[in-house]
């Protein structure tokens, strides 16, 4: 009734307000009259004018940036996913790709297409655009310095810094005395292209060396701490340095710049001083993603925006005041987490291309068309790593280090990347750098950030420590060895329970590894100890409440479950235990991580009363990894499924058929370790027929005749699942419970879902 109702109001609204606009337009018709309208000709060829008003539409300025911005998108993640793919940072990838895109190759080879979607009338709008990028990039890299980090680490690490800087600074400017009479730009002092020069060469990326120590696993170890520090040391003290310099370029001179660097100094403290406290109390007040609301997150994007405009009205670069404007955000950790994630994805993923781009179409490769020109380039290159590798190096053998650890900062310090990029258009917008020395200097900055890698793995070759001998608890294979996989402390501290209650009693004879895996996209360098002790630490007092044995092992991956594979495989270890739900993945399926969830009628009904949570089958982005784990492991896993686990008193295993004979040799450890009882379920009618599980049975009857029982009833009744701590069932076992929408599902206690 309500449809046709709802049918005949639509109809007469529709209709009636149709005839209203159509009687006013007939109406208006006749308005005209007296006021001269030139009525236009109505061609002939539609088609025509349809393709002449998509050219019009083409080249509007806001269709054209569009264009350029979809292409420039798509071209630097391809290049960057490619680069990943063979082990270098994606911002290498990004930078080529805005050389690709640039006059040295779509430029020389399709002059005519590189004219339609970088015409020059354009680049204005995309310098900006790409200059608000980096705004936001630097504002983030302010706050992923942690400035108590620099107090607290030793003084070694600033010395080796400092060093880093110095050498490659003074090298640097003595390069610039014998070229600047044939390659610095005409007009240009030459302390502004030898400062320059100086600057370009001591210059550290810091955001690729903490992505490359992440991702080689070397963030806990001595040297990936000294190397972070250094790094983040370097980039303060080359931004101070960089804002000096900008200073005397534009003043002209040394003199005049102190009316600058005075300015520069009292912004400064006004920064630190009084905006700082202000912006802390905000921020403690602010601290949660759900207080984190609209106006709070103004305060602080005004805060970026003024701090920026104010230190380009005195002269030192927008970038600097965006840099010190996230250096002096709230140091709650987690806020600045909360805050990186609103401003990193736009700035990285969409707004950074654009400035790679406009820096490769600034770059023209062809400009060196003279083989004087590369040996420059090569001159330039040589001085660069000779100042920034060996120097840094030298300084940290000075200060104690081994030659491999010393070797190691040097290659990591020589990382240029993206900064090197920002240093560089800032002397070509000034009018420092020529187009052949910029060419050059890029080419530098790509080449000695390609190397870091290469070079990190020929010193760890050459360098190669001595094979040390497994600890003879973790390499002895008559040990049983239990590896837990958690993602939270609460998880983790449940798992645990589980390993327990399986070697409570063989002391010695069992090891268990608490392992936790924490993508290195969502930890920061500097909060990597304080993250490992927060997530490990409730999991080791548990561990101590329960008198088991524990080994913590504490990573940041770039890949969770393939770390989980390679470290359960290479441990050898006879059982991994991982949890399902969020255990390990937020979101993960239940029925579709076992590949036969379109088979199941209404499945959320039947999980959400089993579980008592909801969207355990929504689809997620994870459920290929959990199905990962279990195919490429070359041991058991055990999938758990917690739902208010207290005890591991009483225990039902079904066993639907003769493969699931496996199931009670587990049976058997929990009655030897935790004194459970057991009730065996023969659901298929195999237990009987089967002499395995008859003799395995009957072994445990002679010792624990209490302890096991074997149930022929399928029929289970409510009150018998509920008063039931755990049911342990197999992977294949419990694809059939799926299959079949059994009505256990809806009262079964927790899981342990075991593949063999």
């Amino acid at each position: 009734m309500n449809n046709i109702k709802n049918s005949i109001f639509y109809v007469t609204i529709i209709g009636g307000f149709t005839a209203l606009i159509y009687w006013v337009i007939s109406k208006g018709v006749a308005l005209e009259a007296g006021r001269n309208i030139v009525k236009k000709q109505i061609e002939s060829n539609h088609w025509k004018d349809f393709l002449h008003s998509m050219v019009e539409n083409l080249q509007h300025p806001l269709a054209i940036l569009l264009a350029q911005i979809v292409t420039i998108i798509l071209v630097a993640r391809l290049f960057g996913w490619f680069f990943r793919k063979i082990g270098q940072p994606s911002v290498i990838g990004e930078m080529i790709a805005g050389i690709v895109l640039g006059p040295s190759l779509v430029g020389m080879y399709f002059p005519e297409f590189s004219a339609a979607l970088f015409p020059k009338e354009s680049l204005g709008n995309l310098q900006f655009l790409s200059q608000i990028g980096l705004i936001l990039f630097m504002f983030v890299i302010g706050m992923e310095l942690d400035l108590k980090v620099l107090k607290n680490k030793a003084h070694d690490a600033v010395v080796i810094s400092h060093a880093s800087i110095v050498i490659p600074f003074a090298l640097g400017l003595s390069l610039a005395y014998f070229i600047y009479e044939t390659y610095a730009p005409m007009g240009v002092e030459f302390s502004s292209f030898g400062l320059f020069m100086g600057i370009a060469m001591s210059i550290t990326a810091f955001p690729v060396l903490a992505r490359i120590v992440q991702e080689r696993g070397m963030q806990k170890t001595k040297l990936g701490t000294i190397a972070i520090t250094c790094a983040a040391a370097d980039d303060i003290t080359a931004w101070c340095i960089l804002a000096v310099v900008i200073a005397i370029v534009k003043a002209g001179s040394l003199s005049s710049s102190l009316y600058v660097i005075g300015m520069a100094i009292l912004y400064v403290i006004i920064m630190l001083k009084i905006v700082r406290p202000f912006l802390k109390r905000v921020g403690d007040l602010n601290a949660t993603r759900e207080s984190l609301n609209k106006p709070v997150v103004a305060i602080f994007f005004i805060t970026l925006l003024i701090s920026s405009y104010a230190s380009e009205l005195i002269g030192i670069h927008a970038l600097f005041g965006a840099f010190l404007a996230g250096a002096i955000m709230p140091e709650n950790n987690k806020f600045r987490n909360i805050f990186i994630e609103k401003v990193e994805d736009v700035s990285i993923i969409v707004l950074l291309p654009l400035f790679f781009v406009f820096t490769g179409l600034r770059t023209q490769i062809g400009l060196l068309n003279d083989p004087e020109l590369w040996k420059i380039t090569g001159l330039i290159i040589l001085v660069a790593v000779v100042g920034k590798f060996f120097g840094s190096a030298l300084a940290a053998k000075f200060m104690g280090q081994n030659w491999k650890d010393s070797l190691s900062i040097g290659a990591l310090m020589n990382t240029r990347g993206l900064m090197e990029l920002v240093v560089l258009n800032i002397g070509y917008d000034l009018g420092v750098l020529s187009a052949e020395i910029f060419t050059m200097m890029v080419i530098m900055a790509l080449i000695t950030t390609f190397m870091t890698g290469p070079a990190l793995d020929f010193i760890g070759f050459v360098f190669k420590d001595k094979a040390t001998a497994v600890p003879e608890e973790i390499g002895t294979k008559s040990k049983y060895k239990i590896l837990l996989s958690f993602s939270t402390p609460e998880k983790g501290k449940k798992l645990l329970q589980m390993a327990n209650s399986l070697v409570k009693k063989q002391g010695d004879n069992s090891i268990v590894t608490a392992m936790h895996l924490s993508l290195s996209t969502e930890v920061h360098s500097f909060d990597i100890k304080e993250h490992e002790r927060k997530m490990l630490v409730p999991v080791i007092e548990e561990s101590q409440r329960l008198n088991q044995n524990v080994v913590s092992l504490f990573k940041v991956s770039n890949d969770i479950d393939s770390d989980i594979i390679d470290t359960a495989n290479q441990g050898e270890y006879d059982l991994l235990l991982i949890g399902l739900g969020q255990s390990i993945f937020d979101g993960t399926l239940l029925g579709k991580i076992l590949g036969f969830t379109t088979r199941i009628v209404n499945p959320d009904r039947l999980i959400d009363k089993f579980t008592g949570k909801e969207g355990l089958f929504e689809n997620s982005p994870f459920d290929e990894r959990t199905r990962h784990i279990i195919a490429k492991a070359k041991m058991p896993v055990g999938i758990f499924i917690e739902k208010n686990l207290e005890e591991v008193n009483q225990v039902f295993i079904p066993v639907f058929s003769k493969e699931d004979a496996f199931l009670i040799d587990y049976a058997k450890k929990l009655i030897n370790n935790n004194g459970s009882q057991i009730t065996v379920l023969d659901a298929g009618g195999e237990v009987k027929n089967t002499r395995e599980i008859q003799e395995t049975i009957r072994s445990i009857e002679q010792i624990a005749p209490n302890h096991i029982m074997i149930m022929n009833d399928r029929i289970l009744k409510k009150e018998f699942l509920e008063s039931q701590d755990l049911m342990i069932i197999s992977l294949d076992s419990w694809k059939k419970l799926i299959e079949s929408q059994s009505i256990w599902l809806n009262n079964s206690p927790s899981v342990l879902i075991l593949k063999p």
